[in-house]
């Protein structure tokens, strides 16, 4: 539609008429002249013509307008045709063009060098959203961090090979046969963990240390794998091994006559004496094995804990200890799996970094069946009769680590 010519001006008196109030500008054609020179220089690609009605006083005349090709400027040579309204009031002023779409003789294709040319910004956009990925891929890479660097200057770290020592502990580490009750005819699971639940409390009263516990336990199991004994001996062989443990662990340790006590008098003396002789004997004298409170301390300070993860930690450890089903678990693997468990218990979420995988030289996947048990232990601990260990650990002295709510949700992960 062509609005130049006379007979297409509205005959509406509140529109004025195009070229009436307006004058041409000498100067201003001038300088749009100039404009398009420069536009023509620095674009040598196909140009669209636009052909714009400048007034020059009573008649018209068109001036020629070069304008490069981009999206947006196709994008309005589209929509160019369609109708518009005008504005309801009086005082506006609109310019209509008519902008002829080019024939298909007259189409060119744009080159590919021009459309992208139009595209940097998203490329730049893109490259900065992947940079941005890998930047915090970065952020959230987990380091190993150095447990035993700030203790260089401390000697009794041992960190110069401290190392070496473990390693030496994994390749000694022994599992107790699981089923080494199979040998004993007057013995049942329960009956080792009653006298085991009995030894925890009688340890917490003496005042003894964390690691002669663990070491008692051991002993017991080992010395039953290798010798049948009699159900009214089985206490018997409890404080020999606490006798034993306390002889190598512990600086001031329990007389034998407090042991003839705590029995309440069921045995004598030289009952005493003669089951120390025969265990002895039997263990080959070995003392120096590598218990689940070795690994503890490890692996704790692989988790950078405080002394609530350690409480609850040594809690969950002495409750599988109770249980005979857990010999299964080497020492190490059992203390990393409490450990595990006991994050998840405070902290209500699924937390093995890779500094604790990499020490412990177990994954979270490998845990989970051993930490699945712990939970159980940890559900029925104030339950039935073996309360000894959720008794210990409901005091002030090990920060109410009993009182805490088991990690289900562990549970619920099948």
């Amino acid at each position: 539609m062509d609005l130049s010519g006379e007979n297409n001006i509205p005959t509406n008196p509140k529109v004025r008429k195009f070229g009436v109030e307006i004058r041409p500008n000498p100067n201003a054609r001038r300088v749009v002249s100039s404009i398009n020179k420069n536009l023509v220089s620095l674009h040598p690609y196909p140009r669209v013509v636009n052909k714009r009605a400048i007034p020059s006083g009573d008649s018209l005349k068109n001036e020629v307008i070069h304008r490069p090709i981009t999206r947006k400027y196709a994008a309005q040579i589209a929509t160019a045709n369609q109708p518009k309204k005008q504005p309801d009031s009086s005082s506006s002023f609109t310019v209509w063009e008519d902008i002829p779409f080019p024939s298909n003789d007259e189409q060119q294709h744009v080159p590919m060098s021009l459309e992208l040319e139009e595209q940097p910004e998203a490329t730049m956009a893109d490259e900065k959203d992947n940079n941005m990925e890998i930047e915090m891929e970065d952020i959230f890479d987990e380091t190993i961090l150095d447990i035993d660097g700030p203790d260089a200057k401390n000697p009794l770290a041992v960190s110069e090979y401290v190392t070496d020592l473990y390693s030496h502990y994994k390749r000694i580490e022994k599992t107790v046969s699981s089923d080494y009750l199979s040998i004993q005819s007057d013995i049942s699971e329960n009956m080792r963990s009653i006298l085991i639940d009995w030894l925890i409390e009688v340890h917490h009263k003496f005042d003894l240390r964390e690691e002669t516990l663990f070491l008692i336990i051991n002993v017991i199991d080992r010395f039953l794998s290798k010798e049948s004994v009699m159900k009214k001996n089985l206490q018997l062989v409890g404080l020999v091994a606490m006798l034993l443990a306390c002889k190598y662990e512990e600086v001031s340790i329990p007389v034998v006559d407090d042991l003839i006590f705590i029995s309440d008098k069921a045995y004598t003396r030289k009952d005493i004496l003669q089951m120390e002789k025969l265990m002895l004997n039997k263990l080959q004298f070995n003392m120096s094995v590598p218990t689940a409170y070795v690994f503890i301390k490890r692996f704790l300070k692989a988790a950078e804990s405080d002394k609530k993860l350690e409480f609850m930690s040594l809690y969950l450890t002495e409750l599988s200890l109770v249980n005979y089903k857990m010999l299964k678990f080497s020492p190490s693997f059992l203390a990393a799996a409490a450990i595990y468990t006991a994050q998840c218990t405070l902290y209500g979420v699924k937390q093995w970094n890779k500094t604790c995988e990499w020490y412990s030289s177990y994954s979270e996947d490998q845990l989970l069946e051993c930490s699945k048990l712990i939970v159980g232990f940890h559900q029925n601990a104030s339950t039935g009769k073996l309360t000894g260990v959720y008794r210990k650990y409901s005091m002030s002295r090990f920060g109410y680590a009993a009182k805490s709510e088991p990690a289900l949700f562990l549970l619920m992960d099948e």
